[in-house]
């Protein structure tokens, strides 16, 4: 589920990036692909998963 939101965040950053939109700080391309990176860092590192099983 990370992985899905990390390439939403990309694909929001690049169109802010290629449309050259005056944004806030908040939410510039920089921040937002800052986010999508958090986000895939998570879903590589395993959080979100689901249950664990465990023997």
């Amino acid at each position: 589920m990370l992985g899905i939101v990390a390439a939403v965040l990309f694909f929001v950053a690049f169109l802010i990036n290629a449309a050259d939109l005056s944004t806030n700080d908040v939410f510039s391309s920089t921040n937002v692909m800052l986010l999508g990176l958090m986000a895939l860092a998570l879903h590589v590192a395993g959080v979100g998963n689901g249950l664990a099983r465990r023997r």
